[in-house]
C-alpha cells in the first residue's frame, strides 16, 4: 500500500510540471516584435498588416522576451493587443491553450 500511495504521489508531481502557465505581453508581429514599439497599442496597425503579409504572430514581453505561438488562428485575432496567454512554453514556443485580453 505504500508503495502504490508513493506512486501516486509521484505522478502528481510530475502532472503539476505540465501545468499551464500564463505569459503577458503583446501580439505582435514576428518583423517588428524586438523593437519597442512593438510594446504598444500604437503598433496595432503594423501588427496587422505584417502579419497579413505573412509574418508570424509573437508574443512579445515587458521584459524583451518573443515567443512564438502554436496557434496563430488565436493570435492573429489579437494582433496588436496587450494579452494574456496561457500554455506550457516548450523551448522558445507557447503552445498556446487560451489568449485573453
Amino acid at each position: 500500500m505504500k508503495t502504490f500511495a508513493l506512486f501516486v504521489l509521484g505522478l502528481t508531481f510530475l502532472a503539476g510540471g505540465a501545468l499551464a502557465e500564463e505569459f503577458k505581453g503583446y501580439i505582435a508581429d514576428s518583423h517588428c516584435a524586438k523593437e519597442a514599439k512593438a510594446m504598444s497599442a500604437d503598433h496595432a496597425g503594423c501588427a496587422k498588416a505584417c502579419i497579413k503579409k505573412g509574418a508570424q504572430a509573437v508574443l512579445a514581453t515587458e521584459d524583451g522576451k518573443v515567443y512564438k505561438l502554436s496557434d496563430q488562428a488565436k493570435a492573429v485575432k489579437h494582433a496588436g493587443e496587450k494579452v494574456t496567454v496561457t500554455g506550457k512554453l516548450e523551448g522558445d514556443t507557447i503552445q498556446v491553450e487560451n489568449i485573453k485580453m
